[in-house]
């Protein structure tokens, strides 16, 4: 049987600052962890959309499938790291 758990802000102030520091760590590097982990699964199925044909029996890739998905990713973190540049120029102004 699943239990909720909830925190109550009351909670949190019981806390020592030391504690508050690491409880917001730690959240603030799992929803980091939750957007990368979304975001892995978002471009695997852009990729595998755009680059894997359907076909009975399954097996390896073949190479022209290899090579899209490889396109596929590199193209997207270039996208990616576009994207931060040009967020952390914005920033600087």
């Amino acid at each position: 049987m699943a239990s909720d758990l909830t925190i109550d802000q009351s909670d949190i102030e019981k806390l020592n600052d030391k504690d508050k520091t690491e409880l917001r760590q730690f959240f603030a590097n799992e929803e980091h962890r939750s957007r990368i982990q979304s975001q892995t699964h978002e471009l695997t199925s852009i990729c595998w959309k755009k680059c894997i044909t359907p076909r009975s029996g399954g097996g390896a890739l073949d190479k022209t499938e290899q090579s899209c998905l490889a396109n596929c990713v590199d193209r997207f973190m270039d996208a990616n790291l576009a994207t931060m540049k040009h967020l952390a120029s914005m920033r600087q102004q």
